[in-house]
């Protein structure tokens, strides 16, 4: 997204093979892109010649905008905002595209929380346009403006909101899919009626299920775990099927295997 818009990008990956696959995936993604003219063999290679992939992150000592895109772990996040608080310069923004994680518990692990904003991009980064702005109590407002017209620059459209699980929109959806997943345990319709229902009664693209295996299992799991933390509202605790799911390790179209087989 910010390639294809102009801006140099620096992608750092976990190895040498990671770092090489987000080039692979990005070349594929502009070549779906212009199966279907939306793009052109001279953008793709003008998008990928603004990419250089290392796999250190001491490679990102003078940018001055860093999005966070890693495992949805609030350890791990925090461990790689300490990394990027002793290695990017000052003035540097340093974004998390966490959809359920609390910003400003990475924020208070650097010397530099007014810097640390959410930008959660949603999936297909490449086709969505939404893009949840999310403000700490720490987060400066010039960082904030910087970021929304940032996010405008490059076609997306921003929404403000507060550092809440689930922040907009999962916190609106996670608890209609957990219902869903209810209701298929309590064998009060099946997984394919409810889907239907679904996407004929309320024009939906995707039913609740066909939904939970593209977003995957483990991560659905996870945000309705995070909203039931902050808010302890029972309605909010992860439906057991659910978990059942998860530890049997089917998560969905990753594995091949979720509320259907793929």
């Amino acid at each position: 997204v910010f390639a294809k818009a102009g801006y140099p990008v620096t992608v750092v990956g976990r190895s040498e093979d990671k770092a090489a696959g987000v080039a692979a995936a990005i070349g594929a993604s502009l070549d779906r892109a212009i199966s279907k003219g939306r793009a052109t063999e001279e953008t793709k290679a003008e998008a990928l010649g603004r990419i250089t992939s290392v796999t250190d992150v001491a490679a990102l000592t003078d940018v001055d905008l860093v999005v966070e895109a890693i495992a949805e772990d609030v350890d791990v996040k925090t461990e790689m905002f300490r990394r990027l608080d002793a290695v990017c310069k000052q003035g540097a923004i340093l974004a998390t595209t966490t959809s359920s994680l609390p910003v400003i518990q990475v924020a208070a692990a650097t010397s530099r929380p007014a810097d640390v904003i959410g930008m959660h991009f949603f999936n297909p980064a490449q086709v969505m346009k939404l893009v949840e702005v999310v403000t700490t109590v720490s987060t400066a407002g010039d960082v904030e403006e910087t970021v929304l017209q940032l996010c405008k620059a490059i076609g997306k459209v921003p929404v403000r909101c507060g550092d809440r699980a689930g922040f907009i929109v999962n916190a609106l959806l996670f608890p209609y899919l957990n219902d869903a997943v209810k209701m298929l345990e309590a064998h009060y319709a099946t997984a394919d009626d409810i889907d239907t229902a679904m996407k004929n009664g309320c024009a939906l693209p995707m039913g609740p299920f066909e939904l939970l295996d593209v977003v995957g299992l483990d991560v659905s799991y996870a945000i309705q775990r995070q909203l039931y933390l902050e808010f302890r509202d029972r309605g909010y605790a992860p439906a057991p099927l659910l978990e059942h799911m998860v530890t049997a390790g089917y998560l969905g179209r990753k594995t091949k295997r979720g509320f259907r087989t793929y």
